[in-house]
């Protein structure tokens, strides 16, 4: 049944009115690709006139988000494709996330130490030969990848270290099994040697149908940690 995802009025930037929404239901039954933000010219079921961001379970990160926004949406409204306008966006964010304290003071941290920081809870009852780890969504992208969000593991990301799987502290309890399930059945099609365009697409398919299908959730989660042990 259709109903509308707002859940909140944040503000206004620019022309824009600032909805917090509820990402959760955008991402069972509109589009599984809405993560932390959106405006219209990604996703055409957002009004022109707003700017939409996912309810927040991590840190508030909603100004960074907006200023993605605004270069964004006025990149693509003069014509840029999306690919390139995220990418300047993505560093109009990522120069006002360096100012931040927190970020000055562990970007001189090394690798093994940095980890540490980022990670926040070890997910023991889905953690066998690949280790979960709830992270610091926020610090990610600070310190690591402007574009993490929801999950990753290692073989995309060279960061995650080995036989680890990241979910974003900013995902919603509820959702956190959902990721899981695409990140597992993403990393074991690509140990087979997939592409990750390929894997992303077929795991993308996996999670929608269990977001359909819940009750289906854990049995293929189990499957899914199998097949990465």
């Amino acid at each position: 049944m259709y109903r509308k995802p707002y859940l909140r009025k944040y503000g206004r930037a620019a022309n824009f009115t600032i909805w917090i929404v509820d990402g959760k239901f955008i991402r069972t039954h509109w589009d599984e690709e809405f993560t932390n933000f959106g405006q219209y010219y990604r996703f055409p079921f957002i009004p022109k006139s707003e700017f939409w961001i996912d309810k927040e379970h991590g840190a508030g990160e909603e100004e960074f988000f907006i200023d993605h926004l605004l270069e964004e949406n006025r990149l693509m409204a003069g014509g840029m494709k999306y690919d390139q306008a995220i990418a300047k966006a993505d560093l109009k964010e990522e120069k006002e996330r360096h100012k931040t304290r927190l970020v000055q003071r562990l970007a001189g941290l090394d690798r093994k130490h940095l980890v540490r920081h980022v990670h926040k809870t070890l997910l023991r009852k889905y953690s066998r030969a690949v280790r979960v780890w709830i992270v610091y969504g926020d610090l990610v992208r600070d310190l690591y990848f402007i574009d993490f969000t929801e999950g990753g593991h290692d073989r995309v990301y060279h960061f995650v270290p080995e036989n680890e799987v990241w979910l974003d502290d900013d995902l919603s309890p509820k959702e956190r099994r959902f990721v899981l399930l695409h990140e597992l059945h993403e990393r074991a099609l690509m140990i087979k040697g997939w592409t990750y365009g390929r894997a992303h697409r077929d795991s993308s398919r996996v999670e929608y149908f269990c977001r359909s299908h819940p009750d289906k959730l854990e049995r293929m989660l189990q499957e899914e940690m199998k097949k990465n042990s």
